[in-house]
């Protein structure tokens, strides 16, 4: 019984599943940052915990359901989704540099979230642009491809952490973080342009407009994150030193943009539940949610510290309450599902039961 409920987890495995870890990670550094110390333990904890059942789940899923990673991973809606295993492991290491000052297991964790970066951007992208038959723009392509950016500077992130530790190759690892930041900024405006154009001259449903059009906000907060850590590490880099009037300018560009999509994400969503009603129920695309009201409140706060502009803190002392609650509130609902899941395999044992008993007595 319990191997055929690990099956049938594994084989529906979402994609996107690893935004859980990106999303519990970055509230717990949010937490941490913020002096709520047992908070962000706690997160630590449920994600360390969750990121192991997951890679689990992806590893059978992997030996035993290949042709659906396969068919998942080379398709324009759902192949987006397996940037979060990149993300949440980069989130993850970053969670234990910050937290526990553990950089040899976050460096581990920094070379796996590389090679997964490399496996799936060439694999995902090189797939959808030979294919033959492609869907039309409404449908196939949405806020998840921001996913992109969003790994990308998840790299460039945990690398830059680890550059103090590593001194030997402090500049040679600054350079490359350099390059994934501009390389993840690179892709955040061309997919954008996309984006944009989709929401305003395409037909828009409360069946597309999903939550993950969050991370058109978060994909900007993670690179305004990445930006304002290499200004915080360009001292003693003469290389990222000549470059801080720039750096500054365009990582304050990108907060600025993501601030400027907050209000018209919460109206669009107001829109799709309030007006369409369309039923608040739990779905993991909610975890894309939830990252970027935690990553605004990161990103914020290095901001603030990176450009010595203090007055910047009230922001995140009061946001990161919101985080956290879009987190409880995603969380509840995602053990609920559990709850209901299992429910539902008793009650269809039960009549199993039921039936064969039945023939028996016939």
């Amino acid at each position: 019984m319990k191997r055929s409920k690990i099956t049938e987890a594994a084989a529906n495995l979402f994609p996107g599943y690893f935004a859980l870890v990106m999303a519990t990670g970055i509230i717990s550094i949010a937490a941490f940052q913020l002096n709520m110390k047992p908070i962000a333990w706690a997160l630590l904890v449920i994600n360390v915990v969750a990121y192991l059942v997951l890679w689990f789940l992806l590893l059978v899923r992997l030996v035993r359901f290949f042709p659906r990673v396969k068919a998942d991973i080379t398709d324009h809606a759902r192949g987006p989704g397996f940037f979060t295993i990149v993300a949440g492991t980069a989130v993850l290491g970053s969670q234990l540099v910050i937290i526990l000052g553990e950089y040899r297991a976050a460096g581990v964790l920094w070379v796996i979230a590389l090679l997964l970066w490399i496996l799936i951007m060439y694999t995902f992208l090189a797939a959808v642009t030979v294919q033959e038959e492609k869907p039309p723009l409404e449908t196939g392509i949405s806020g998840t491809w921001l996913l992109a950016t969003v790994a990308t500077q998840s790299v460039s992130v945990l690398g830059t952490l680890l550059a103090d530790h590593f001194a030997e190759y402090r500049a040679q690892l600054l350079f490359f973080t350099l390059c994934m930041f501009l390389l993840g900024c690179m892709l955040y405006l061309l997919l954008i342009t996309l984006i944009f154009y989709r929401f305003t001259f395409v037909k828009l449903t409360t069946v597309t407009l999903t939550p993950p059009y969050w991370i058109n906000m978060g994909a900007v907060a993670i690179t305004t994150l990445a930006g304002a850590r290499l200004i915080i590490a360009a001292p003693g880099v003469e290389l990222l030193s000549g470059m801080l009037p720039f750096l500054k300018g365009f990582t304050l560009f990108f907060w600025a943009a993501g601030t400027w999509w907050i209000p018209l994400l919460i109206i669009l969503g107001v829109w799709r539940h309030m007006r369409k009603h369309f039923p608040l129920v739990y779905d993991p695309l909610y975890w894309g949610m939830v990252f970027p009201l935690g990553m605004y409140t990161v990103c914020t706060l290095q901001l603030s510290k990176a450009i010595a502009f203090d007055s910047l803190m009230i922001i995140p002392r009061y946001f990161v309450f919101v985080a956290m609650l879009a987190w409880l509130i995603v969380f509840a609902g995602f053990l609920q599902s559990l709850l209901r899941a299992r429910r539902a395999r008793v009650v269809t044992v039960d009549r199993e039961i039921s039936m064969l008993n039945q023939r028996k007595e016939l």
